[in-house]
């Protein structure tokens, strides 16, 4: 999964960055740009989607009205955001809730509300949480053990990180920095898709 920050693409434009990781071999894409109003964060979803549709599924970080109104695919949540089940009354149960999480307690927690996934970490030092203290593979060995859903983690991952965090029980990984802070996109993307191909034969 790619999540997005406007603050990393580098004149490059959001859609032209989405397009280039999916040729790459991401399958995912979360649009998150807290400092973007609704009708701002509604017109990039939308444009977002039209390249995203039929290619990756295109999910909204916390904003459930704007994932709603852009026909995206889900709905992301920070661990203290919605109730998972009142997010699933609004928006039924075709649509893929996705929920942070920084402990086990949480992981459970958002697993019982009904989240498809979870997304743990910061597993790594990122620049993304710059200060945090990285939770380590650790977490998400923890994590893998006590839920039944995909877990997916983040923070910090770089293709050469990947076998670890897929050993400890991630089904997959998120990242920023690791593409877009690429020179060749496409080639990240292949780099990370690569890695993650490698380390599931492992598994």
């Amino acid at each position: 999964m790619l999540i997005t920050d406007r603050a990393r693409l580098r004149g490059r434009s959001p859609e032209e960055v989405a397009s280039q990781a999916v040729d790459g071999g991401v399958c995912a894409v979360q649009l998150r740009e807290k400092d973007l109003e609704g009708g701002e964060l509604y017109h990039l979803a939308v444009g977002l989607h039209s390249v995203l549709r039929g290619r990756a599924l295109f999910l909204v970080n916390d904003r459930v009205d704007v994932a709603l109104a852009a026909g995206a695919d889900g709905v992301h949540l920070p661990e203290h955001g919605l109730p998972g089940r009142a997010v699933r009354e609004m928006v039924g149960e075709a649509c893929i809730v996705g929920r942070s999480v920084h402990s086990v307690e949480a992981a459970v927690r958002a697993e019982a509300e009904g989240a498809d996934f979870v997304e743990v970490g910061a597993v790594y030092e990122t620049a993304s949480k710059p200060g945090a203290a990285p939770a380590g593979v650790e977490l998400v060995r923890a994590v893998a053990e006590a839920v039944h859903v995909p877990v997916v983690a983040v923070g910090g991952i770089t293709a050469e990180k990947v076998a670890e965090v897929v050993e400890a029980g991630a089904d997959g990984i998120a990242v920023i920095g690791a593409i877009l802070d690429a020179d060749d996109l496409t080639v990240a993307a292949e780099r990370l898709r690569r890695a993650l191909d490698e380390a599931y034969e492992l598994t």
